[in-house]
């Protein structure tokens, strides 16, 4: 296990022309939380620092406790999310502690859908919650 200066990675969500989800990294629980809507005009930078934090996140070998609560993303959008999910599903792979809960609106049979379809493409075991 490696020590890391980690910071914390706090995003605010914004609506607008496009939707920038909110992100909340806890550099010290490692609980990480996606929320809102995603309809980014640079998806693979946003996602891709993601990614890059969860990567130096993981070399600390500490538990990920992430949670999703997105109510809409598009389809550039879904790309960035597989993104994390596959390294979310790596770090597991390789011995990682990672909980993954996915949370949708309870009358939202779309969300709902894509969350199951998400949760296919990953061997590391997603709970699925409505809310």
């Amino acid at each position: 296990m490696e020590t890391t200066n980690l910071s914390n990675l706090e995003i605010q969500g914004e609506k607008g022309t496009y939707f920038t989800p909110h992100v909340s990294f806890d550099a010290q629980s490692g609980h990480c939380l996606l929320e809102g809507e995603s309809y980014l005009e640079e998806t693979w930078e946003f996602y891709g620092n993601l990614v890059t934090w969860l990567r130096t996140y993981a070399k600390t070998g500490r538990p990920i406790h992430f949670d999703i609560k997105l109510t809409y993303f598009n389809t550039s959008s879904s790309k960035g999310i597989l993104e994390v999910l596959d390294f979310l599903d790596e770090y597991h792979q390789q011995g990682g502690t990672v909980v993954l809960r996915w949370y949708y609106p309870k009358d939202d049979e779309d969300l709902l859908e894509e969350a199951e379809v998400f949760s296919e493409d990953i061997d590391l075991g997603m709970e699925i919650i409505p809310s």
